[in-house]
């Protein structure tokens, strides 16, 4: 299909893109070279906000990947204080994204926000998994069909410094989709109950939209894996 190929871009990103635009224009004026990278950097932009289809599952119980990217941590962490979702430890899931992953992001389960809370912090590599704790972030609980409640939270990264969210309190959201951005780099966790079947594994590239995370319903031992 036509839009495989012509992957669509976010429109949330075309002010972006003219502004890109219209500095290439200058540079290319002042000096040529400076033009050239300019256009360089314009391409990067366009390629940052594309917003490709996605193949979501839907099987009951499936937890699928808020964000592309990289898993960096899988872990029992308490959950968000300010989500009131209570002390006691839940699996974070921790994902990173580059400048080049799509920065879109998608509801990891069918349910309705709970809850949100916005907090100003700092900048620091959205990698190390303290960034969870002092960058500026979103927080969404979402309650899902089956009444759990699980949780989802944009953070900024070293570049980032714009999280977008269209959701609201009350909203009900489905599987796969979109609910927000993050502008230029930046880290993605999830939160779900420890005693789910969790097939993430530190190390693994996945697909927002798509990659099944981990299974409300299934039995299963944890994974192990081997980054190559």
């Amino acid at each position: 299909m036509l839009e495989h190929v012509l992957v669509p871009i976010h429109r949330d990103g075309w002010k972006f893109i003219a502004i890109f635009a219209a500095v290439s224009l200058v540079l290319a004026f002042v000096w040529a070279p400076l033009g050239w990278i300019g256009l360089i950097l314009t391409l990067w932009c366009i390629y940052f906000f594309r917003d490709p289809p996605r193949v979501t599952p839907v099987r009951d119980g499936l937890v699928v990947s808020p964000a592309d990217g990289l898993v960096v941590s899988v872990a029992p962490v308490a959950p968000p204080a300010e989500l009131d979702m209570g002390t006691e430890p839940m699996l974070r899931i921790g994902i990173f994204l580059n400048v080049f992953d799509v920065h879109i992001n998608r509801a990891p389960m069918p349910g309705t926000v709970a809850k949100t809370h916005y907090h100003k912090g700092q900048f620091v590599n959205a990698s190390f998994d303290k960034a969870s704790d002092l960058n500026e972030r979103n927080a969404l609980k979402i309650t899902t069909d089956a009444g759990v409640d699980i949780a989802v939270v944009q953070i900024a990264g070293l570049i980032a410094r714009r999280i977008v969210t269209w959701t609201n309190v009350g909203d009900k959201v489905q599987v796969g989709e979109r609910f927000g951005l993050i502008r230029f780099g930046s880290r993605t966790d999830l939160y779900v109950p420890l005693s789910w079947a969790v097939y993430a594994i530190e190390g693994q590239t996945v697909i927002g939209g798509e990659t099944v995370l981990a299974d409300s319903l299934a039995v299963e031992p944890k994974r192990l894996g081997l980054v190559r």
